[in-house]
């Protein structure tokens, strides 16, 4: 399907806004500087090159404008016809036809003057030759400025022209001026036509759109037709001949029959008349608006007679499509200020629309390669005798529980709206009691009765139901107590109270255990200086306590000095004097700490002092290698200086000697002249 979508073309500049576009191009996207000393032949590509690149530039802007306005015998002929009313088709061809001329002129100009650059002898003569050049191009595209103009114009026009398709489902609208046309476009669609009370309100094509039957119909709003001559008819009329004529749609021939659009029924059917070969092969319905003010039946005998031969005619061209067309069909009423009818007539135009169309595509050669691929088979009856459906009682059974299942249960809020909606239905709260007999669920339960209060004998037993539950709970409280028993071994056999005790046993020597290898002198936690300001955990201290005990406290003191006296290295520990105290300590089990340390000094090799030659490092002496690391250093100060210089930071040995000078001295000039104003002061 072709869409035609005008919005999209290209915007036509005048002729000197052409000229400085592509001017200003070609100085800007070629070189610009040349010098006499250059080679003639560099000089000569130079100027060829200015003059083929404004070339390219005019025949591709022109190009574009000839290819983006459509061609009249190639799109839809509605709308090339609709151009040639709007816009005289010969005045466009001739536009365009000049666009082409002047594209080809330039062309040959440019052809031409490259052909003599090739010849320039010096600067100044191909210089010239491309002055020349460019100005007889120039001169070209100001001739042609009025057609210029004149596209521009017809493509602000265009770009307003409402879209659309000549072959899709469409509704068309015609009629005398201010029959109620616009009025119905804007009831069916959401378009939004202006409406006033005088003829030719609408002076161009207007486009809606509606549904019907899940498909898209496209509404067309004429301008109004006065009945005259071919010839006398102006533009706006000739829009809406052009759109009778060739758009193949339902065409709704709308009738005034009150008279307040200031035209007879004799006049309307006049045009309906002269306009009727254009209804020819499309559905065609004649409507009577405007019946609140004068009813259909309320006509005189003679406009009655005018509006049954349009109804015949009407008539005459839905047979004529091989169609069943009935009075109903062809002459309906409506009132588009009511609404009366309005969608009855729009019903009507679509259901004859679809129809038609379906017949032409059923009569189209397409429909043999469908119909060939399927076969429908017709049963014919053989005998007199009765063969009614049968349908299995399984399946009847499946439908009836599928029916079941579907429907839907009422709940409160379809009850509400089928009661009154909120505010009048009050909900039932009643209804969902449990009670041994549902009678009951709508009784009226008094408060008083013979002068007493209902409430008060409801329950004579209320007491004696209290008490009982006060023993059961207490009766359930005691088996909770009786749960949480310790067992004694009163209850149990001999053997299982030997068992017991063992148990028992077992648990605390393991309880003792526990403890005292929390005891341990390396797990208990020291305490620090700044807690023992009095100076209460010292080593005599601990010595008597352990003496007290029967203990020797010499081992243990002996450990503790050599803990807190001096804190001996990594280098004095793996000596053989560290050592050597460390077994006299403790021979038999050392200590974790003198464990780990012998592995390490195992594991680990002395360190080398870094001026002592290594085999192999090809240096000859102890100072050969001083003096190669200080190299080394100095090769990669200046290295890690500037890795750690940033963006701000400002080095004075970066500017050059002079310019420091200079700046020093000025310095030292601005401070003097501070000090003596200040001593002035």
């Amino acid at each position: 399907m072709v869409q035609y979508n005008f919005k999209k073309i290209t915007v036509v500049p005048n002729g000197k806004d052409f000229i400085d576009i592509i001017l200003s191009r070609t100085q800007r996207q070629t070189p610009t500087v040349v010098h006499k000393g250059y080679a003639i032949s560099r000089l000569r590509s130079f100027y060829m090159r200015k003059v083929k690149y404004t070339q390219t530039n005019f025949h591709e802007k022109l190009s574009t404008i000839i290819d983006e306005f459509p061609r009249l015998g190639d799109i839809h002929p509605f709308y090339g016809d609709l151009l040639h009313v709007l816009y005289n088709k010969d005045h466009y061809k001739l536009a365009l036809g000049q666009i082409n001329t002047a594209r080809n002129l330039i062309g040959k100009i440019a052809k031409d003057y490259v052909k003599l650059l090739k010849y320039g002898d010096s600067l100044y003569r191909c210089k010239c030759l491309k002055v020349a050049a460019l100005g007889r191009m120039c001169t070209v595209l100001k001739r042609i400025g009025p057609s210029l103009a004149y596209l521009e114009q017809v493509r602000q026009h265009m770009a307003r022209l409402p879209s659309i398709d000549p072959n899709t489902r469409t509704i068309l609208i015609c009629g005398y001026p201010n029959v109620g046309k616009s009025s119905f476009i804007n009831k069916i669609t959401r378009a939004d036509v202006d409406v006033q009370p005088y003829a030719f309100t609408t002076k161009s094509l207007f486009v809606g759109h509606t549904d019907y039957k899940y498909l898209r119909y496209q509404v067309i709003d004429t301008p109004g037709i006065l009945d005259r001559p071919f010839e006398d008819r102006n533009i706006i009329e000739m829009c809406s001949i052009t759109a009778l004529a060739h758009l193949r749609a339902a065409i709704l021939f709308f009738l005034d029959i009150s008279g307040s659009c200031g035209y007879t029924i004799a006049q309307q059917a006049a045009l309906f008349q002269s306009i009727k070969s254009l209804f020819l092969n499309k559905p065609l319905i004649v409507v009577c608006n405007k019946t609140d003010l004068q009813p259909l039946d309320g006509l005189s005998e003679d406009d009655m007679k005018l509006v049954n031969e349009m109804k015949a005619d009407a008539l005459k061209t839905a047979i004529g499509q091989g169609g069943e067309g009935t009075d109903a069909d062809v002459l309906l009423t409506m009132s588009a200020l009511t609404e009366e009818g309005v969608i009855a007539v729009k019903n009507a135009a679509c259901e004859r629309l679809l129809n038609q169309r379906v017949e032409i595509k059923m009569r189209s050669k397409k429909i043999n390669d469908c119909l060939n691929r399927f076969h429908v088979a017709v049963p014919k009856p053989r005998d007199q005798k009765e063969r009614p459906v049968c349908i299995p009682p399984a399946v009847l059974e499946a439908k009836a529980r599928k029916a079941a299942s579907e429907e839907k249960r009422k709940t409160e809020k379809d009850l509400e709206q089928e009661n009154g909606g909120a505010g009048v239905y009050s909900m039932n709260l009643r209804k969902h009691y449990i009670l041994a007999d549902d009678e009951w669920k709508e009784d009226i339960l008094p408060e008083i009765l013979d002068g007493h209060n209902v409430y008060d004998f409801i329950d004579p037993d209320i007491l004696q139901r209290v008490e009982e539950l006060e023993r059961e709970e207490g009766l359930r409280q005691a088996e909770a107590e009786d749960e949480d028993f310790e067992m004694d071994g009163a209850e149990l056999t001999p053997e299982q109270q030997e068992a017991l005790i063992q148990i028992r046993r077992k648990k605390s020597v393991l309880i003792n255990q526990h403890r005292i290898k929390k005891s341990t002198a390396e797990s208990r936690p020291i305490v620090p200086r700044k807690f023992d300001k009095d100076k209460q955990f010292t080593t005599e201290r601990m010595g008597r306590e352990l003496s007290s005990r029967g203990l020797d406290p010499s081992l243990a003191i002996d450990r503790m000095r050599s803990r807190s006296a001096s804190r001996k290295g990594r280098k004095r520990e793996r000596s053989p004097e560290g050592r050597n105290e460390g077994m006299d300590i403790d021979d038999d089990t050392p200590s974790k700490k003198q464990r780990l340390s012998r592995s390490l000094s195992r594991s680990r090799s002395v360190s080398r002092p870094p001026h002592e030659v290594v085999p192999g490092e090809g240096l000859r002496d102890s100072a050969q290698k001083i003096k190669a690391i200080k190299i080394a250093k100095k090769s990669v100060k200046k290295r890690n200086k500037d890795a750690k210089r940033g963006e701000a930071d400002r080095l004075l040995s970066n500017i050059p000697v002079d310019i420091l000078g200079s700046v020093v001295k000025q310095r030292i000039h601005n401070t003097a002249l501070q000090l003596l104003d200040f001593q002035a002061i």
